[in-house]
């Protein structure tokens, strides 16, 4: 029986033994397989980050080329697919259609069922391809417009934007969105990654498994909170309010900020750092008027409420920066995501224990006798 009362939330229990992704929340560290985020988002491009989660390492140039290959050789998704998000309410969100398509890419798998590391490994490169194929291929098909074929000679970036928009994107555009991917790639037992692994350690199979993780993302206190950083920004925007003034009222009625504070960054979330610069430099080239609006805001909520911005907080303007509708935000964080939830299946998978916590019971004291019909 458990005796231990735990946190509510579980927040600070250690629930696993990971080598894919280390966080010191009082340093405001992350880093990937022990290299930390900063020389990532540097020197490193989105298909070399894949390979250090997946296979522990960073690859040599002619095993990079050869996972370029592969990802470019993957993105074909079955046209019923498309034929089955063409057919979906018109009130049906990216992220549910993205949830369901992807659970339904397992009935044209070979491999569906497989579990192996092998197998696991070639499945997290075809979900990779596949659902950032998804995602664009959704939005243009809710927009009336034909889904766009695949060019197997650009980055995994840039051919996103291309099927996205129709036409290939800037170098300043893909270089934005190839770091955005590399932060959003990985973040420890975060609640999408926790429910993957919890569904691969029943020995289900990867679609199953990463079905459970979008199902996790959808949440608002998951991947949600950058659309309403989004949405507040629109809302200043449209009634021509000053930024900090809006804040002070929202506050002011008990309403939340999102974007700010974070359940283990106690100092700046480490990719927020990038994020602000990307929006910035974005914002200089195209529109800038959502980061100047935010980092007003930011300077007041750190002044005043002593909060950090977070990983969310400017991948909002970034994403609108590079033209992106706010309900894509949450979809395109599964387009990165992806990439750590596999990493963490096949770890899961190739040493496996089912994962079966215990609940601290705060119900009737036992026993508590049933009560016939008659005498209640």
């Amino acid at each position: 029986m458990a005796t231990t009362v735990t946190p509510k939330g579980l927040e600070g229990i250690v629930a696993a033994s990971s080598g894919v992704c280390y966080i010191d929340g009082e340093a405001g560290v992350l880093a990937y397989r022990g290299i930390d985020i900063h020389e990532l988002a540097e020197k490193s491009n989105f298909e070399e980050t894949c390979y250090l989660l997946w296979f522990g390492k960073l690859p040599t140039r002619a095993e990079l080329a050869d996972l370029k290959a592969k990802l470019a050789a993957e993105r074909k998704v079955d046209p019923a697919i498309f034929e089955m998000m063409a057919r979906v309410p018109k009130r049906a969100t990216p992220m549910e259609v993205l949830r369901t398509a992807v659970s339904a890419l397992s009935f044209y798998d070979s491999e569906a069922e497989k579990i192996d590391h092998d197998a696991n490994v070639r499945k997290s490169i075809r979900l990779t391809s596949q659902i950032a194929m998804l995602v664009a291929g959704f939005d243009r098909i809710r927009k009336g417009k034909s889904v766009v074929a695949p060019d197997p000679s650009l980055s995994h970036s840039s051919n996103f934007l291309l099927m996205l928009n129709g036409e290939k994107p800037s170098p300043t555009a893909e270089k934005a969105l190839d770091v955005a991917l590399i932060l959003h790639a990985d973040h420890e037992l975060n609640a999408s990654t926790f429910a993957a692994r919890v569904t691969a350690a029943t020995l289900s199979d990867m679609h199953s498994a990463i079905t459970s993780a979008l199902g996790a993302l959808k949440g608002p206190l998951h991947g949600g909170a950058n659309e309403a950083v989004m949405r507040m920004l629109f809302d200043i925007d449209k009634k021509g309010e000053d930024p900090v003034e809006h804040v002070k009222k929202m506050l002011a009625d008990k309403k939340k900020i999102s974007g700010f504070g974070h359940r283990v960054y106690h100092t700046e979330d480490p990719r927020a750092t990038h994020l602000r610069q990307m929006s910035r430099d974005l914002g200089r080239s195209a529109n800038p008027k959502w980061y100047d609006m935010s980092a007003k805001i930011e300077q007041y909520i750190k002044s005043d409420k002593h909060l950090n911005a977070n990983v969310d907080f400017y991948s909002a303007s970034t994403y609108t920066t590079l033209g992106i509708d706010v309900d894509l935000f949450t979809p395109i964080f599964a387009v990165s995501r992806i990439s750590g939830w596999a990493a963490h299946v096949i770890e899961q998978l190739d040493d496996n224990r089912l994962i079966r916590p215990r609940a601290d019971y705060i119900g009737p004291k036992y026993p508590n006798k049933y009560v016939p019909m008659e005498q209640r």
